[in-house]
């Protein structure tokens, strides 16, 4: 599976950005999509996740009300709307892919990795 990221930039607090992710490759054998962020000096962590098969969803506590995670199956493509941006935000973001049928958070559990896209949100 390959994974394309697209969308960041750089906003200011209270805008929104629309990340997408690509998916090409043996799509089948991806269950599950994810978000993740990484700041400079922090460690990766989760954003969100989405289930192809029902479009259920997980998100992070942080970003529970302000990002909405969506999938086009038909474009086999994920999206990360995000929403009143706040500086904090500001991050590398990463779309992965996994074969784990639940809607997991681990980092070690998805196998495929996009290439990271910025998202830089000023005050």
């Amino acid at each position: 599976v390959q994974l394309q990221a697209s969308g960041g930039g750089l906003v200011q607090a209270g805008e929104s950005l629309r990340l997408s992710c690509a998916a090409s490759g043996r799509t089948f054998s991806s269950s599950v999509m994810g978000w993740f962020r990484q700041a400079p000096g922090k460690e990766r962590e989760f954003v969100a996740a989405i289930r192809w098969s029902d479009g259920s969803t997980d998100y992070a506590d942080s970003v529970k009300g302000r990002f909405t995670i969506s999938r086009d199956n038909a474009k086999n493509t994920v999206y990360l709307q995000m929403n009143s941006l706040k500086p904090e935000d500001t991050a590398v973001y990463y779309c992965a892919a996994s074969s784990v049928p639940l809607l997991v958070r681990r980092i070690t559990l998805y196998e495929h990795w996009g290439q990271g896209t910025q998202v830089t949100v000023s005050s």
